[in-house]
């Protein structure tokens, strides 16, 4: 992965990693710090939209999430394909690892079970067609004409061709947690087995 974000560092301007908003091309002059910084930390996987919530429905949604999350299994998931997607606003550009095979089922009964939450309490559900990924690095604006040239040119000379059987990294999750402002609410921790 560190090889593929250099690389493609070097051919867009201006990515940033996510979360901490340093410049991806400050980080690959080091390797120790791209692995560190880049990929040396946890990733989410976002199981519903961003949304506003009244402060009388917290306690509600977080118990529901936790009523209907509480027996998650442990599992693995597979990251199959490199992805550029685009926020709602159209405002920034994400360079993503998205999961087309292995862990995509228990996601989308996740993603199913916060719907359903989210539709009690009168919320927008998530995305009609969910496309589970993580984001590694962002641009400002729209650009992912560029950005998907570029990420298909790197995959083909990498070698990587996107089979559904390939994977770029696989990962185990590690629970459920739904942020509220700036409080994380723990939903569900996954056994370790």
């Amino acid at each position: 992965m560190g090889q593929f974000l250099k690389r493609v560092s070097s051919v867009v301007p201006n990515l940033h990693v996510l979360d901490i908003d340093v410049p991806l091309d400050t980080l690959c002059k080091e390797e120790h710090k791209l692995e560190q910084v880049a990929l040396g930390r946890e990733f989410h996987i976002s199981l519903g939209r961003t949304v506003p919530i009244r402060v009388h429905q917290i306690d509600s949604i977080v118990t529901m999430l936790c009523q209907k999350l509480q027996f998650q299994k442990r599992y693995w998931i597979d990251f199959n394909k490199w992805e550029v997607f685009i926020n709602d606003d159209r405002t920034r550009t994400f360079l993503s690892l998205e999961v087309v095979t292995g862990g995509l089922p228990e996601i989308t009964k996740q993603i199913q079970a916060v719907n359903e939450v989210y539709k009690l309490h009168n919320l927008p559900e998530f995305y009609k067609d969910p496309r589970p990924h993580i984001s590694l690095a962002w641009a400002l604006g729209h650009v992912s004409g560029s950005f998907k040239k570029v990420v298909e040119q790197e995959t083909k000379s990498s070698g990587f061709r996107g089979s559904l059987q390939s994977r770029i990294c696989t990962s185990k999750v590690g629970g459920i947690e739904c942020k509220i402002g700036n409080r994380t609410h723990i939903i569900c921790k996954s056994p370790n087995q």
